[in-house]
């Protein structure tokens, strides 16, 4: 069996001898009148008018049957049999150059009409075909069911030729996205751009991405989220804004967790986190109808229904009755002894709220099956949202939850300067105890708040949603995942 060069080899001379024959096989002037769907769906009144189209596409399996060859043409939308015969073309010579110089992989322009084989199968009757790019390298015939998925990831290209359903992914997660577009704009929200370079990175627990800026000779960080440059521009005066762009932080990889993500953040003025519940509640079920075109999915085997009364699971309620930690009057020494006879690593948690999110996220999140809102948190795990007025140690937070992930966070935003910057000396503190995911001190922040920003709600979802509802490990969903380099 011949190796892969000696195949490239093989089809580098087919290149050569149609270039010698005065044939260009990467042409800039293909022809294409329709795309293969529009041919399958106009079948029948096309067949009886005998009209006469140009296709254009990839050659995906080649049958030879006596003086006649049968091939299958691909293109983004669908793929239909052609049938190729000297008796019908109008360059005889087509036929012979076609068995000799065409190869499974190319791309040719086709132009004919249609019929049914005695098979039924419906067929395009070829009257001219042209090469249109010449492909060097063998399709692989058995990719499909590959199931080593880094070599698919890492090869993403023949992995999205060779699996329509791959494709078909990201036909799903652009209209994700453009769902979200469409809801919050029809809410009045206005789509924005903020820096992804950033002096002090902000609006996260995470660990930034360094660079160098060569012309002003600054560090910077990659953004590890848009959140306080959007409400400056509340501060500025804008009542509803969104933005929907890359997120990049330095931290670990798994099943939910990439270093560069594509994140939505809202912020709506003159709102608080109740409000914005019912808002959200109503944007997720948009977008997940208008992706998936239903309500209910699966995941990991169980039936998911977004559109059942979404459950209410208070933070302190449901941290108590899996672990029996009563978050009111718990110590820190409490719960570093909790974590250790549950074997819990807290090497990276040095701080109370370090240690109470771990162990939510180890011992009680998972147990959170049904969609619904998680509410209420302490303070000490999330610095940039208000306090709620009935118990000063909780803020008014919401995180969507279902099946054990956490899949949006929103609250009502910290509008008191002075309470804000106690929290950033705080994290500050956590900073300077070894903590690299606390959040810095940005006093231009500060200050814009000191000019006064009104009451707000922010929220925010990243593809982590979109991958759930797909089913799918988030890297699976990005065309491209970094990938660990070959030894």
């Amino acid at each position: 069996m011949p190796t892969l060069e000696e195949l490239r080899k093989t089809r580098i001379q087919k290149l050569e001898a149609l270039k010698a024959d005065h044939k260009n096989p990467y042409p800039s002037d293909p022809k294409r009148d329709f795309q293969i769907i529009t041919v399958l769906n106009k079948f029948w009144l096309w067949q009886l008018t005998k009209k006469e189209f140009y296709l254009a596409g990839r050659i995906k399996s080649v049958r030879i049957h006596g003086q006649a060859a049968f091939f299958d043409l691909e293109d983004n939308s669908g793929k239909i049999q052609c049938f190729l015969s000297p008796a019908d073309l109008t360059d005889k010579k087509s036929y012979d150059e076609f068995l000799v110089d065409y190869d499974i992989g190319d791309f040719v322009e086709i132009k004919g009409w249609i019929f049914k084989t005695k098979k039924g199968e419906k067929t395009v009757r070829i009257k001219e075909i042209r090469m249109i790019a010449k492909s060097l390298r063998p399709l692989p015939e058995k990719w499909h069911g590959l199931k080593d998925i880094e070599e698919r990831l890492r090869k993403r290209y023949l992995d999205l030729i060779m699996n329509s359903e791959e494709k078909d992914i990201f036909v799903k997660k652009s209209r994700f996205w453009q769902a979200t577009r469409e809801f919050l704009m029809k809410e009045g929200g206005l789509e924005v751009d903020t820096p992804v370079l950033e002096q002090i990175p902000g609006g996260a627990d995470a660990e930034p991405f360094k660079t160098h800026m060569n012309a002003l000779d600054i560090d910077l960080y990659l953004r590890i989220s848009p959140e306080l440059h959007l409400k400056r521009l509340i501060v500025a005066g804008f009542e509803k804004i969104f933005e929907i762009g890359r997120i990049f932080r330095n931290e670990g990889m798994d099943h939910e967790h990439l270093q560069d993500y594509t994140q939505m953040e809202m912020y709506w003025a003159y709102n608080d986190y109740e409000k914005l519940m019912e808002l959200v509640e109503r944007l997720i079920k948009y977008v997940i109808k208008e992706t998936l075109g239903t309500l209910s999915h699966k995941y990991q085997g169980k039936n998911v229904n977004w559109d059942s009364n979404w459950k209410r699971y208070d933070y302190f309620d449901e941290m108590n009755k899996y672990t029996g930690l009563n978050l009111a009057h718990v110590s820190e020494n409490d719960l570093k002894k909790y974590a250790g006879k549950e074997r819990i690593d807290t090497s990276l948690h040095i701080s109370k709220g370090r240690l109470i999110d771990v162990i939510f996220k180890k011992k009680v999140r998972p147990k959170l099956w049904e969609p619904g809102f998680l509410v209420l948190p302490p303070v000490d795990i999330e610095p940039l949202a208000k306090r709620w007025s009935v118990d000063l140690n909780r803020v008014e937070r919401f995180q969507i939850i279902a099946c054990g992930s956490e899949l949006g966070k929103g609250f009502s935003e910290l509008n008191d300067p002075l309470d804000q910057m106690a929290r950033f000396e705080e994290q500050k503190k956590l900073r300077d105890a070894g903590d690299k995911e606390a959040q810095r001190m940005d006093e231009d922040f500060i200050e814009a708040l000191e000019y006064g920003m009104p009451p707000t709600a922010g929220f925010g979802y990243s593809e982590r949603l979109f991958a759930f509802i797909v089913d799918r490990p988030v890297r699976e969903t990005v065309f491209f995942p970094l990938m660990r380099p070959h030894d």
